[in-house]
């Protein structure tokens, strides 16, 4: 999970980083509040998740509370690379007499964490390190033994940045550390890391991604969440447990594991070529329990879409048996029902592996008018496609 820069400089100054003081605002109103309660020089920021915000006009000083409230005004609202700006951050400013560069990330290719520093900051470090190699240092760091004293001092040793702010470094590189590591980060990132003209260090910049496979350890960052710029279904579908993620397209899909979903989604695309274009509307993975609550929760999300038109359960069957999952299909019409959810688009379902046959015989032996049968992927797939076609 990404965190807006005002959330990553709330989760610094939990850890005791240097940061400026600020607030956020998602109206001219309280963006004027904030700027009167810090007084004096402020920098408004649009709060976006995508980079090149300055080159937009999404970063402005203002010399005081009147100037903060024009800049908000232009800013909220903007769309900076198709993304609208719902929020701005503003803070104090700071007169920078050097710029630096910190990170700490997750390097998969490695296997392992990464430090990267630089006495050059303020760009992309790509470009530093493109154009000036010898100014960036990479450093793996040791899960086991993390980053020490020692260990800070000799990266900002090795990174030459200047005698008099090498303490304040050190100090702010363990800092860094202990929070990428307590919040289960895979990447913070500071740039710029600021020298100002009295010689203080300052985070001027805070770029934080979490690990979301870690968020049952981090109850305390469920504010974090940016449920205004979710999918709504997708934030349905996680409040289920479900893995959802919503596409653009006629044909709902529903299975039980990644890769049987990907390679449906595949298949249905191939097929939907020859029914004018027709595509897969979702990649859903109900997991390995297809229990009816599942499959229920699975058909009310994908059926929650208005652009689908028909729907594929495609199961391979193997710690969860076809037979549960056939029933739980069956199951599901009567949850939904009791939910208030009438089931009107047409279901496709292909059963494979553990018990099969005896799943295949449930559904036949139901006869239910929406439900159809097909034993083969890529007949399913087609079968699918013509459905949604004749819904569209």
């Amino acid at each position: 999970m990404d965190l807006y820069e005002y959330q990553g400089r709330a989760l610094f100054a939990r850890h005791g980083l240097p940061v400026l003081d600020g607030g956020v605002a998602t109206s001219v109103a309280e963006a004027r509040e904030i700027a009167d309660r810090l007084g004096g020089r402020v920098v408004v920021k649009a709060q976006v998740k995508v980079g090149g915000r300055g080159k937009a006009g999404g970063v402005k000083l203002a010399d005081d509370a009147p100037e903060a409230e024009t800049h908000a005004q232009n800013i909220l609202g903007m769309d900076i690379k198709g993304h609208t700006v719902h929020k701005v951050m503003l803070t104090t400013t700071a007169d920078i007499a050097e710029e630096y560069y910190f990170s700490y990330l997750l390097d998969r290719a490695n296997r392992t964490f990464l430090c990267i520093a630089s006495v050059a900051g303020g760009m992309e470090i790509e470009q530093v390190a493109h154009e000036q190699p010898d100014k960036v240092v990479k450093r793996p760091i040791d899960a086991n033994e993390g980053v020490t004293e020692a260990i800070a001092r000799e990266i900002v040793q090795q990174g030459g940045f200047p005698d008099d702010v090498k303490d304040q470094v050190v100090d702010i590189a363990v800092k860094l550390w202990q929070a990428f590591k307590a919040e289960d980060a895979t990447l913070v990132e500071v740039n710029p890391l600021a020298k100002t003209p009295e010689g203080r260090v300052l985070c001027l910049d805070a770029k934080v991604t979490l690990d979301a496979n870690a968020d049952f350890r981090h109850p305390e960052n469920k504010e974090f969440e940016d449920t205004a710029a979710v999918d709504p279904l997708e934030q349905k579908a996680k409040e289920k447990d479900l893995n959802y993620v919503k596409l653009e397209g006629e044909v709902g899909i529903i299975g039980n594991g990644a890769g049987l979903v990907m390679s449906t989604l595949d298949v249905v695309a191939y097929a939907g070529e020859e029914f004018g274009g027709v595509k897969p509307a979702n990649f859903l993975d109900i997991g390995g329990g297809a229990s009816a609550q599942v499959m229920a929760n699975g058909l009310e999300i994908v059926l929650g879409d208005p652009a689908v038109k028909s729907v594929f359960v495609n199961v391979f069957g193997g710690i969860t048996a076809c037979d549960e999952v056939a029933r739980g299909i069956l199951s599901a019409f009567d949850l939904l029902s009791e939910r208030g959810e009438t089931v009107t688009k047409p279901l496709v379902v292909r059963l494979d592996g553990n018990n099969a046959e005896e799943g295949r015989h449930i559904l036949d032996s139901a006869a239910n008018p929406l439900v159809e049968r097909v034993d083969t992927m890529d007949g399913a797939a087609r079968r699918v496609a013509e459905l949604a076609a004749q819904g569209a």
